[in-house]
């Protein structure tokens, strides 16, 4: 009787998994539109998501920055029938959400992420209650991800600063003068084994072999990653982030025509989510 007691109890169990649900975000356009899950791991932005979803708060209002091989953003209350020309980006609902920054999640097409002010203005990078944007991105060599910037940029400055090197810097001055950049980019890459020996700078860095493989075949924006809130992703529908980032705009990046959204989200079992949008959750692929 024990035994049936704890087989009973175990079947229960996995039923409740099984019956998990999730809310599933629908964002509407012209186009047609984007379907996208929110994280769990940054509960401050997905349940402020929700909630401003379920009170309507995105209805009719625009992705009023556009950028090809960027971004999407929209969200601003004020973008709701705003006159052409009419420059956006100011608005919110009146409060911030705090940064929830996790390495797991990175800046891949589709990305759903927190729009912010500035640094100087925002030194805790807290996000926008209302602004987002979605990941347009294009495609990163390999070499590229695998590179620190920010250090190289420092130590190759004290490496060519070397009277030994001038010939080098010579050199490298020589191509990106005359417009040889892709040769300028390799022979960059050629100098780091150099440049780590004798600056003792680490400037190749690691990189997950799953973040590795989106930024290289799907594409997206690694620069972003840390400095703003990554809190869902598109898991269909991007096709329709393609149409709308190929939009017109005009000076300011906003559409010349106006490309509106209505948001609704729907909770629903994750076994459901899985089997309508062909998505598998990230726990389930280990």
């Amino acid at each position: 009787m024990k035994h049936l007691f704890l087989l009973a109890l175990t079947v229960a169990a996995l039923n409740g998994i099984a019956q998990k649900k999730d809310y599933v975000v629908t964002i509407h356009t012209r186009y047609g539109d984007m379907i996208a899950l929110l994280y769990d791991e940054t509960p401050k932005h997905k349940a402020n998501f929700i909630k401003l979803a379920k009170e309507h708060y995105y209805d009719s209002l625009l992705f009023h920055r556009v950028i090809k091989d960027f971004m999407i953003q929209g969200g601003d209350p004020n973008s709701k029938k705003a006159n052409p020309g009419t420059q956006l980006g100011a608005g919110g609902p009146g409060y911030t959400i705090d940064a929830e920054f996790n390495s797991t999640f990175y800046h891949e097409k589709g990305a759903l992420s927190a729009a912010r002010m500035n640094d100087q203005s925002n030194p805790t990078k807290a996000s926008s209650g209302s602004q987002f944007y979605i990941v347009h991105g294009s495609k990163i060599l390999a070499d590229e991800l695998k590179i620190d910037r920010n250090k190289l940029n420092t130590s190759m400055m004290t490496f060519l600063n070397n009277p030994a090197h001038a010939s080098l810097r010579d050199t490298l001055n020589q191509l990106y003068s005359s417009g040889n950049h892709e040769q300028f980019q390799q022979k960059i890459t050629e100098l780091i084994p150099r440049i780590e020996k004798e600056t003792g700078t680490v400037i190749n860095k690691n990189i997950s072999t799953d973040k590795l493989n989106a930024y290289t075949t799907i594409g997206g924006a690694p620069h972003l990653d840390g400095e703003y809130t990554v809190f869902g992703k598109v898991i269909q529908g991007l096709d329709v982030l393609d149409k709308i980032a190929s939009e017109q705009v005009d000076r300011n990046d906003r559409p010349k025509e106006d490309v509106a959204m209505i948001i609704t989200v729907k909770e629903i079992s994750r076994k459901k989510i899985e089997k309508l949008y062909e998505y598998t959750y990230p726990e389930k692929k280990n």
